[in-house]
Formats: structure tokens, C-alpha cells, sequence
């Protein structure tokens, strides 16, 4: 297994998971998140809207920075 395969996998997470967080954000109502009671784990609203806006960031920079890495062919074909 090489590097460009585990990024891959890593990349493939990334872009799902920030779908679902994405989708799991509430911009007025309660959205998907009022589903599954996912607002319900932390102590307010503002907390859960913080923490989500937190890890949709970091799912987009890792996703944004492994697609260059994959697309300029510096780890080699």
C-alpha cells in the first residue's frame, strides 16, 4: 500500500464527511441535525453550530490540500 492510496482514502472521508456535516448544519430551523437529536449531545445550540463549523474547516482544508498534493503529482505516479 503507497502513500497515494492512503491519501486517497483519506480525501474519499474527507469529501464524505463534509456532505454530511454540511448537510447537518442549520442555517434557520433546525435542518438535518433535528433528525438524529444531534444538537441534543451538546449543552447548547451555539456549542453543536461551533463544533460543526470547527470540523467542516478542517475536512475542507485537508481536502483542499491533499487535492493538490494528488493533482500536482508530487508524490510521483
Amino acid at each position: 500500500m503507497t502513500i497515494i492510496y492512503v491519501l486517497k482514502a483519506i480525501w474519499m472521508f474527507c469529501s464524505v464527511g463534509m456532505i454530511v456535516l454540511v448537510l447537518l448544519h442549520s442555517p434557520k430551523g433546525d435542518g438535518l441535525s433535528g433528525l438524529g437529536g444531534q444538537a441534543q449531545l451538546f449543552t447548547s445550540t451555539k456549542s453543536a453550530e461551533t463544533t460543526l463549523n470547527r470540523a467542516t474547516w478542517v475536512l475542507t482544508v485537508l481536502f483542499i490540500g491533499i487535492t493538490i498534493i494528488l493533482s500536482a503529482g508530487w508524490l510521483g505516479r
